[in-house]
Order: structure tokens, then C-alpha cells, then sequence
């Protein structure tokens, strides 16, 4: 497809989905400019005060989240940064340094590895190692047993590519208490981290404790427009802000993506197990729906999800599927399904589901029927 095919297509799956009258799930992305800021105008004096002067190189509004962060995950203090891929890699830059090591053992599925254009190496001079390529976290013994030294090991909590998968709370530890035998530190590569509390049964703090710096987002979980926190000691911080500053993230203003990411700390974050909890009811529903219209073969994982989001799985052609959704969602005003990617052996697609504020309105009756209608669309 032509980049300008693509581009009408695009334009053409958000038009279908902002008309719908029931999405499974609405992002913030959808909305238009004007509608995004309008609705930032809106809300952001529930906030934080909007008579105070903007933030400039990193004060005001900013700072404030930056404390609101560190409190809320029980850490020392907190650094913003405009975007994950960076605080990740002045988090690990920062490590090699004081480790004396710059190997970072970590998942081949993982961020950096997989979307970051092999950043770690090129531009933070880091070396990368997998204990496992298996589609989970690493185990102790794959840790304590990994025949090469590293200094960081940095674990993806939830593992996104592998269908947004967690260890059990005692595995998590185990894996922690292994690298530490072996004089490493800990990274959490937190993106998610928000909506992992409900698996784990154990407060975010009490999580992020188990490692030695944790990055989390603002736009994954929370809604927010942009931007992300690294978590650790003062002196950590200290240290990433310098850093910050010369891979060019000391950014002149920030409020806008600050009351986006406050917001979403006041209204998406309590409401996360909420929304984990009915992620469980969809994906059971989804199976229930696949199986009834006679599918030759599905997958729905992790089954039943860890999170507020799983993979689906179904043995089609990617187009065929996405079409298929548009097309639901123009003729019945129902938006089940979004984008389908190709993955795995030909003929394989796969399709991420998440399940927040507006899946909660629907039933496992409404599902096991958007599925029908969906498969009756599929060519």
C-alpha cells in the first residue's frame, strides 16, 4: 500500500471508530486537536491550579508530578522525561556507569530491543544479553545461571510482545534476588507498571521497591498526551537529570503533557484493577463468542489476562480482519476490534485488546454478539 493508501486507510479506521456509538475501547488519539485541548481545558483546574505561571525548564506543574510520581511508587524522587525510550536509556546509561558494566541483560521482546532501532548500542554504547527467548520473563535460574556477566538487569513488567504477560508475585522476587547474587542491579522497565498491582496483590510501592530504578508512562495505562517518569534515589536522579539534558530532553515547556499525566493519575489510576478485573469477563467472553461462531482456530492470551490487556489471535489475512472491523463499526455503529498486524507463521494475525473506561459497559452478551457480526464480515 502507498503511503498515501495508507494514509486514507488510517484516516478511514479513526473515522469509523469516533462514529461508532459502543467501542470496546476509545483512546484519546482518536479525538481531533481541538476536541484533545478542549477537553484538557476542561479538566485540568480539578488538578492543579491554572493561575500559576507555566512551567519552564522543568518547574512549577512539572516538578509537582515529578513528586506526585516518586510518592505514589515509594521512591526517593523522580525525574520527567518527554519520552520512555529515553529515560530507559539514561536509566541504563547511568547504571553502566556505576556498575562498571555496560551489559544490560534483558528480554529479546522487549522495548528496546524490538522498537528502538538498537539504540542501547548505538547511541548509549550499551551491550545487550537474553537469559531467555522465551515468550515470558526470565526465571532465577535462567538469571543465576546466565554464563556472561551484566551489570543491569532490566525486566519489562508487563512483557507487552509476549501478550502483556507477569510472573507471580514469588517469581518476580526470585528473579530480583538472583541478580542480586550476581552484584547486579535491577531496572523495571515500568511502562505498564500501573495496572500490574491486581496480579501481583501487592501495592505499587511495595513493587517498585523490589528494583533499583523503575520507569513508568503516561500515555499507556493513564491516557495521558505524552511523557514519562524515572523513579529511583536522589543521587540516581541527580545523575538521569544530566543526562536528560545532553540527549536533548530538557524540554522549554511542559504543561499540557504534565495535566495530562496528573489527570490520569487522579481518574485512570484507581479505576485500573476496576478495569483489569472486567478485561478477565471480556477475554472469557471473546472465547465463548469465537468458539459459537465456529472458528477453526483462536487464541486469546494470556488466558485469563494479567492486565487490563491481551493478544488475540485468529487465522486470517491482517487486512481481512482490520476491514472487517471498519466495516462492523460503519454498518452497525460497534467497534469491537481495531487494527490487526501479521505475526507469526503466514496467514496468523494478531490484535492487541484493552479494556478501560468504556469497556466496562459491556456485557458478555454484547461481546459474544459484536463477535458474531464481526466473523460474518470476515472474507
Amino acid at each position: 500500500m502507498t503511503d498515501t493508501g495508507e494514509q486514507d486507510a488510517r484516516r478511514r479506521r479513526r473515522a469509523s471508530w469516533n462514529q461508532s456509538k459502543r467501542a470496546l475501547w476509545r483512546q484519546s488519539t482518536d479525538r481531533t486537536v481541538g476536541a484533545q485541548l478542549a477537553v484538557l481545558a476542561a479538566d485540568a483546574g480539578s488538578v492543579y491550579d491554572v493561575e500559576e505561571l507555566s512551567d519552564v525548564y522543568g518547574d512549577g506543574i512539572v516538578a509537582e508530578l515529578e513528586e506526585r510520581v516518586a510518592r505514589t511508587l515509594g521512591m526517593a524522587a523522580a525525574a520527567f522525561f518527554p519520552t520512555g525510550t529515553m529515560a530507559q536509556q539514561v536509566a541504563l546509561r547511568c547504571w553502566a556507569g556505576r556498575t562498571g558494566n555496560p551489559t544490560v541483560a534483558l528480554h529479546p521482546l522487549s522495548h528496546p530491543e524490538r522498537h528502538e532501532g538498537g539504540a542501547l548500542a548505538l547511541v548509549s554504547g550499551l551491550r545487550t544479553v537474553h537469559p531467555t527467548d522465551e515468550p515470558r520473563l526470565p526465571t532465577a535460574d535462567e538469571v543465576r545461571d546466565f554464563a556472561e556477566p551484566f551489570g543491569t538487569l532490566m525486566l519489562e513488567l508487563p512483557l507487552r510482545e509476549a501478550g502483556f504477560v507477569l510472573p507471580s508475585w514469588d517469581e518476580l522476587t526470585a528473579v530480583v534476588e538472583a541478580a542480586r547474587e550476581r552484584d547486579a542491579v535491577v531496572h523495571f522497565d515500568g511502562a505498564r507498571l500501573w495496572e500490574c498491582a491486581p496480579h501481583f496483590g501487592r501495592a505499587l510501592p511495595e513493587i517498585a521497591a523490589l528494583a533499583d530504578s523503575v520507569y513508568v508512562s503516561f500515555y499507556k495505562s493513564l491516557d495521558g498526551m505524552s511523557g514519562a517518569v524515572l523513579a529511583g534515589s536522589e543521587s540516581l536522579v541527580a545523575e538521569a537529570r544530566i543526562w536528560r539534558h545532553r540527549y536533548g530532553g530538557q524540554l522549554f515547556q511542559q504543561s499540557p503533557a504534565a495535566l495530562s499525566a496528573l489527570l490520569g493519575l487522579d481518574r485512570e489510576l484507581p479505576r485500573l484493577p476496576e478495569y483489569v478485573a472486567h478485561a478477565k469477563a471480556v477475554a472469557a467472553a471473546l472465547t465463548q463468542g469465537l468458539r459459537a461462531a465456529g472458528v477453526p482456530w483462536f487464541r486469546v492470551h494470556p488466558d485469563p489476562p494479567h492486565t487490563h490487556q491481551f493478544q488475540v489471535w485468529l487465522p486470517y489475512a491482517a487486512d481481512a480482519l482490520t476491514d472487517a472491523g471498519v466495516r462492523q463499526a460503519e454498518e452497525t455503529g460497534v467497534t469491537l476490534f481495531r487494527r490487526w498486524l501479521p505475526d507469526g507463521p503466514s496467514g496468523l494475525a494478531v490484535t492487541e485488546v484493552t479494556v478501560a473506561e468504556h469497556g466496562l459497559e459491556w456485557t458478555a452478551e454484547d461481546v459474544v454478539a459484536a463477535v458474531r457480526e464481526f466473523m460474518g464480515r470476515v472474507e
